[in-house]
C-alpha cells in the first residue's frame, strides 16, 4: 500500500490515487494495511503472433481498499459478491500496470510507460523487465501513448528531468494532447484535477518537437500498426491494434480497469473514467468486437502476464490469460 510520503510526493491528480496523488485521498487516510501485493517473477512474457512479437512488462501493482468510491454506480456488497464469485479478495483491490513491448523487424515500440520514479515501492520496475527482457531504453524507437494519466506517462522523464527514451519518438493522440495542454481547461479544473495537469506537463512541456509527435485516432501511425479512438476514460483516450499474419493483438490501455468487475459489468463505472457514459459504451462496443474477431487482447491493468482472450460471458465479457512464451495459432 503507498504510504503519505509516496501519496504526496508522485504529484498525480485524485482521479489517478490508486498510483498517487497531490494529497492524501479519502479513501487512503486511516485506511487498514492490507500487506504489499507480491510481483511476478520473472516480470516479463513474450508471445509470438506472426512474424511480431509482443512483449508484456509489469511495471508493479498498487493495492489499495475497496470502498464505495470504486464503482460509482453500483452498491459495494455487488462489488463484493462479484469479487467472491471468482474467488478474489472482497476488502483491497490489486490493480497491476503493464506497458508492453511491439518488436517486428528492428523496430521496438514500447505501448505506454508505466509509473517510472513516482510511484510507490511495488512498482516503477519497467525498466527492471525490460532488462530481463534484453532490451535498452536506448533501444526504443517509438513510444504510443495511450492516454496521459500518470501510471501511463510518468516513466518518460526521471526525477532528474532527463528522458527515459532518448532515441524513441513520442506518439500521443492528438485530442488528448490538446485538452491537458489547454490553459483554460487547467484554470477551470477543480482542486483535485490540478496535480494531473501539472503532471503533465511536466512531463511534455519541454518536450522537443523532434521527439514529440501528434496523431489523429483511426490513424495508422506505424506499419502493421492502427489506432482507434476509445474517447471516455479520458477526452483521448486511443487503443491500438497490431496486425501480424492475419492475426490482431488489441492494447485496450484503459478501456477497462479490473476485469474482473468492469469486462464482467461493461456498464460498471470506475472512479477513474473522467466521462463514464462514454466509457461504458466504448467499453462494450470494443468487447463486443474484439470477441467477435476472436483477437488477442491486452490491457494495462489486467492480471498479469496481461494478455489473453476475451470471452462473452453473461451479459459481459470474461478475461482468459494467456501465459506467454509461446506462439499463437492462426
Amino acid at each position: 500500500m503507498l504510504n503519505r510520503r509516496q501519496l504526496l510526493g508522485a504529484g498525480l491528480a485524485a482521479p489517478l490515487a490508486y498510483a498517487a496523488a497531490s494529497f492524501v485521498p479519502a479513501w487512503a487516510q486511516n485506511a487498514p494495511n492490507f500487506g504489499a501485493p507480491t510481483l511476478a517473477s520473472p516480470g516479463f512474457r513474450r508471445l509470438k503472433m506472426g512474424d511480431t512479437e509482443i512483449v508484456s512488462l509489469l511495471d508493479g501493482v498498487a493495492r489499495r481498499p475497496l470502498g464505495e468510491e470504486f464503482v460509482k454506480n453500483a452498491p459495494l456488497a455487488e462489488v463484493r459478491a462479484l469479487l467472491a464469485s471468482q474467488g478474489l479478495p472482497t476488502d483491497y483491490i490489486d490493480i497491476p500496470f503493464t506497458p508492453f513491448l511491439v518488436i517486428r523487424g528492428g523496430r521496438k515500440t514500447l505501448l505506454d510507460t508505466g509509473l517510472g520514479q513516482w510511484g510507490g515501492a511495488t512498482t516503477g520496475k519497467l525498466l527492471l523487465q525490460m532488462a530481463a527482457a534484453g532490451v535498452a531504453p536506448a533501444d526504443i524507437d517509438t513510444v504510443l501513448i495511450t492516454h496521459y494519466h500518470g501510471d501511463h506517462i510518468n516513466g518518460l522523464r526521471n526525477r532528474a528531468g532527463e528522458f527515459v527514451f532518448a532515441n524513441a519518438k513520442v506518439m500521443v493522440p492528438a485530442p488528448e494532447h490538446a485538452f491537458w495542454m489547454d490553459d483554460a481547461k487547467m484554470a477551470a479544473a477543480p482542486a483535485g484535477m490540478k496535480g494531473a495537469f501539472e503532471n503533465v506537463r511536466r512531463t511534455f512541456a519541454e518536450m522537443p518537437a523532434s521527439m514529440l509527435a501528434t496523431f489523429t485516432p483511426g490513424a495508422e501511425v506505424l506499419p502493421g500498426i492502427r489506432s482507434v479512438a476509445a474517447f471516455g476514460h479520458t477526452p483521448g483516450h486511443t487503443l491500438f491494434e497490431v496486425a501480424s499474419k492475419d492475426q490482431t493483438f488489441v492494447y485496450v490501455g484503459d478501456l477497462t480497469n479490473v476485469p474482473a468487475l468492469f469486462a464482467r459489468n461493461p456498464d460498471w463505472a470506475v472512479t477513474f473514467d473522467m466521462d463514464a457514459q462514454a466509457a461504458r459504451q466504448v467499453r462494450r462496443a470494443t468487447l463486443q468486437r474484439i470477441v467477435a474477431s476472436k483477437a488477442l487482447i491486452g490491457g494495462f491493468h489486467f492480471p498479469f502476464p496481461g494478455f489473453g482472450r476475451a470471452i462473452a460471458q453473461g451479459d459481459g465479457y470474461a478475461f482468459e490469460a494467456v501465459q506467454g512464451d509461446e506462439a499463437l495459432a492462426g
